[in-house]
């Protein structure tokens, strides 16, 4: 399956993060993440070394922000926080060797965890990280099998705190 970070799929995961959960918020890395070494993977394929260089960036940026998330004095922080940076490693390794078995080797451990939380993020009945954001309403309108999204409450201190 390619998976190419489309401007639509860049929209639905902002959807997402302004009404996700904190467990939620992991999955949506992890996907972010996943989808970014499979864009990696199609570089190396096309021998196109600046993309190969932009997914590499940005999947350093996801394994990041979930190696900053986490609060090691519980479990199983200290078992993911080696795993992400076992993974930031390898994706190193993989951008500078230019290869998609190392980037696989990432896939391999993200993978079994994106499904894990995926089962648990249902669990966390937490509101929304994001405080203050637009509520969105999507459904089919009178348009031939059209989906639109309605936004309510576009107050003016969106996204802050008053």
């Amino acid at each position: 399956m390619v998976l190419i970070m489309t401007k639509e799929m860049k929209q639905q995961f902002t959807l997402r993060i302004t009404q996700a959960n904190p467990t939620e918020m992991v999955v949506i890395l992890y996907e972010m993440l996943l989808c970014y070494l499979e864009e990696g993977s199609n570089a190396l394929e096309k021998e196109d070394t600046a993309a190969l260089k932009e997914a590499a960036r940005k999947a350093r940026g996801c394994l990041n922000e979930l190696l900053q998330s986490l609060n090691v004095k519980y479990e199983p922080a200290p078992v993911l926080q080696q795993l992400y940076l076992f993974c930031i490693r390898r994706l190193a390794l993989g951008e500078a060797r230019q290869s998609a078995e190392m980037l696989s080797e990432i896939e391999r451990v993200i993978r079994p965890l994106h499904d894990a939380y995926e089962q648990i993020a249902g669990q966390n009945r937490s509101g929304p990280v994001m405080n203050n954001s637009q509520t969105v309403y999507a459904g089919l309108t009178y348009g031939r099998n059209t989906l639109t999204e309605n936004m309510a409450d576009q107050g003016a201190n969106r996204g802050m705190l008053a």
